[in-house]
Formats: structure tokens, sequence, C-alpha cells
């Protein structure tokens, strides 16, 4: 015969006295990757000079990936790259990932899906690289891919982020 067990049922929230300082480590993370997404999203719109310069900027119809697409011409996959520069359609789904990614992460809505995306796109980045200058496969894309990982894992969102609202918690594709 089959017993069964009361279990106390798991917290759906957890109060900021309950957080372990690694918490606040992988939220100060998530937000600062998600900053990094972000403002590659804004001076690539509007041409704040950082990376971009004003008369490149996508609102003055410059290309988001050409600069760093057409420079990928010599590598291993730079004839695929190459190819896929300045086409409105790649031009629309980075920029759409840079924001998305950006916004999810800041935010810790989404941390799972902007973990895959973002990954994705680091991961392409990487290859449009390849072979890499100065190591033989390790560069920062494939280290940001590996902590947005465990950014995902970790549950980074919950903490100095939105991913305790209750309709992330009922969602699992927002958490």
């Amino acid at each position: 015969m089959a017993t069964s067990v009361n279990r106390p049922a798991a917290p759906t929230t957890v109060s900021p006295a309950a957080r372990r300082p690694v918490d606040y480590v992988w939220a100060i993370t998530r937000i600062s990757i998600g900053w990094i997404f972000l403002w590659a999203f804004l001076d690539k719109t509007f041409g704040w000079g950082f990376a971009t310069p004003a008369n490149r900027a996508w609102i003055s119809g410059g290309s988001p990936t050409t600069g760093f697409l057409k420079g990928t011409g010599e590598n291993a996959l730079g004839g695929f790259f190459s190819s896929l520069a300045g086409q409105p359609w790649v031009d629309w789904l980075f920029m759409g990932g840079l924001l998305g990614v950006g916004l999810a992460l800041v935010l810790g809505v989404g941390t799972r899906i902007a973990a895959v995306a973002g990954s994705l796109m680091l991961v392409l980045m990487w290859a449009a690289e390849l072979p890499l200058d100065t190591n033989p496969f390790m560069d920062d894309h494939i280290i940001y891919s590996i902590v947005l990982i465990g950014l995902a894992l970790a549950g980074a969102g919950t903490t100095l982020g939105l991913g305790n609202l209750p309709i992330v918690r009922r969602t699992p594709w927002l958490k």
C-alpha cells in the first residue's frame, strides 16, 4: 500500500531576507549583460558616437549589420556572413534581438528566452569571426553565452527584477 507524504508547498516568492549573496551577483550580472545588449541597440539606432557615428545610425539610413558583417569576408565563413550584410531583414532581426534580449535581461522577465536568443546571436557573431586571432576557439562571445545560460538556470530574473510578478510565475515562457 502506498503512503503519501505531506510536504510543505514550495514558496511562490522569495523574500528579500531569504536571498543569498549569489542571487544578487547573478542579478547584477543579468542587468549588466542586458545593458550591453540594450546599449548596442541604442547606439546603433541613434548613432551616439560610441561605436556608431551619427551618419551611420539606423534612423539615418545606416545598416547596423554592414560594418561587422562586411569585415568578415576573409574569415572561414566570411562569404556567407558578408552576403547577409545590409539585408533589411537581417538588420531588423539583429536590432529586434538586441532590444528584446536587452530589455528582458534588464527587467528580469523572459530571462530563459533571452538566454537562448542572446546565445544564438553571440554564437553567430563568434562564427562570423572564425578563425579567431587570439585563441583557437574561446572568446567573449562564448563566455557571454555561457553566462546567459547560467542566468537562466539560476532564475536570475527574480532578484532585482520583475521575475516574481504573479503573471511571470504563472506563465512559464515569461520566466
